[in-house]
């Protein structure tokens, strides 16, 4: 099977991965002439790390990012206060990243490209999609270099203005509110702290300013400010925020920048026979809330083991499009607070962590049923050293437990016991011994099956299972 992804953002990079990893050929195409260089989505939330958990990514986001930092609030130029967007959260056994992560955009995608190079994929930069016509076996697409060429499907996560979803000919309802502009930044400023990030506003409107937030590894803040009729995304523009402010602050440059406006639309539909639509191509959010790259990564993890399998298809639009519909509503209440100075405007709820997406049908009842997120929890393997669920969820599987009975005789399929209960039942076809599987350790012993022990319980109470009952996860890390 062969698969065109338009577009080289983190959605079609994410989507690259997960085609390569199941051996798809997929051919990843970018109209741009060089990779984006900015910071733009730099807020990487608390599900979206676990995604980077399964894709073999997460320690070099970590190693390269840092945590959210507190913001120094100052108000005509005087120190007020510290203040959290989110206030920091200890890691549970079902969550084992609960607070989100900054790095900026073009860091997180240099690690993406790094990953999908390991499957000997890369970005084609300068090569632009101009049409492409489809039909039951197939989509013929036509490259502005002159090529033509054949695929089984294609992918369009080429941004807000994407060609493949004018090319479907998909209908993209919302609202431009060109009255309230924004400009977003990356600048240097020598002389402020770049451990914590920074407020500044007037007395009189506290609420109403302009923000500095450290970016990791860069040396720059990320600015965020709004613009009045007239002002432009240049450095001056920026010093004359802070200067209005009396902030004290000097910049000395700065790097990309753009001037936004609220612009608010979803895709009516996702797919239209071989071509999918992903990321800004089907949805487009207001910054507040930091959701936008967060919402297309996941887009791209629900449909890339769908695609690779060829099966389930349909549900992807099903399933990703009412999260879509509900992250735009969050975003666009965050942002009239935003606009109108409330005291809450820059604080985050867990409805912006994606820990609580789920697909479960609208009359499901019960703490964990078909389409809910799946818990992690800290095991014990065969040796008795320490594993997690996520240890074994992670690859392009579907993995099943059986919580205090044998596992049936199938690859990826555990008995999770309590301490000192036996695995029982027939060996599974686990190369003996249990297998080496990717991440974890020995699990399971010699003719015994593999099998896992629930030393603390975590799991019986994270599944709130009996003993015999089974659960099904699928490759995305949610009950199937």
């Amino acid at each position: 099977m062969r698969v065109l992804v338009v577009g080289g953002g983190p959605t079609g990079l994410t989507l690259g991965i997960e085609l390569a990893r199941r051996g798809v050929a997929v051919r990843m195409i970018d109209k741009a002439t060089a990779h984006f260089d900015g910071s733009r989505g730099d807020g990487l939330q608390p599900r979206t790390l676990e995604v980077f958990d399964d894709l073999g990514v997460l320690d070099a986001v970590r190693a390269a990012g840092a945590p959210p930092a507190p913001l120094h609030a100052h108000l005509d130029g005087r120190f007020v206060g510290e203040h959290w967007m989110s206030e920091p959260r200890e890691p549970g056994p079902g969550v084992p990243y609960p607070n989100g992560w900054v790095l900026g955009q073009s860091q997180t995608e240099e690690i993406l490209r790094a990953r999908l190079l390991e499957f000997g994929v890369r970005v084609e930069l300068g090569t632009a999609l101009v049409g492409l016509e489809q039909d039951a076996d197939g989509v013929t697409a036509r490259l502005a270099t002159g090529e033509e060429t054949r695929f089984d499907y294609l992918v369009g996560a080429d941004g807000g203005a994407s060609t493949v979803r004018k090319a479907i000919g998909v209908a993209f309802p919302g609202t431009t509110d060109e009255t309230f502009r924004v400009l977003v930044g990356d600048v240097t400023a020598p002389d402020l702290d770049p451990t914590v990030g920074h407020w500044f506003a007037g007395a009189d409107a506290p609420f109403q300013g302009a923000a500095l937030t450290p970016l990791p590894g860069t040396g720059q803040f990320q600015f965020i400010s709004p613009l009045g009729e007239g002002d432009d995304a240049s450095l001056e523009t920026m010093q004359a925020a802070l200067d209005r402010f009396s902030a004290g602050v000097r910049l000395t440059g700065h790097g990309w920048s753009t001037v936004w406006r609220p612009n608010v639309r979803l895709a009516e539909r996702y797919r239209v026979g071989r071509v999918f639509l992903a990321g800004d191509a089907a949805h487009v959010h207001p910054p507040t809330g930091g959701q936008g790259l967060n919402t297309g990564v996941q887009d791209a993890y629900n449909l890339g083991w769908k695609l690779a399998a060829q099966t389930a298809l349909d549900t992807y639009e099903t399933e990703r499009r009412a999260v879509a519909a509900r992250v735009l509503g969050v975003s666009t209440e965050l942002l009239n607070k935003y606009v109108t100075g409330a005291a809450d405007a820059h604080k985050r709820g867990e409805e912006g962590f994606g820990l609580d997406i789920t697909y479960r049908a609208p009359d499901a009842t019960g703490p964990l049923v078909t389409g809910d997120r799946a818990p992690d929890a800290p095991l014990l393997d065969a040796d008795g050293k320490h594993v997690r669920l996520f240890d074994l969820f992670r690859g392009p599987h579907f993995t099943r437990l059986t919580f205090g009975a044998p596992a049936p005789d199938e690859e990826h399929a555990y008995a999770v016991l309590r301490p000192g209960e036996e695995p029982g039942g027939p060996a599974s076809g686990s190369r003996e011994s249990g297998g080496q599987e990717p991440g974890g350790g020995q699990y399971g012993q010699r003719g015994r099956g593999r099998y896992v022990v629930d030393a603390e319980g975590h799991a019986f109470a994270g599944y709130a299972a009996a003993p015999g009952d089974t659960f099904l996860i699928r490759p995305d890390g949610y009950l199937a």
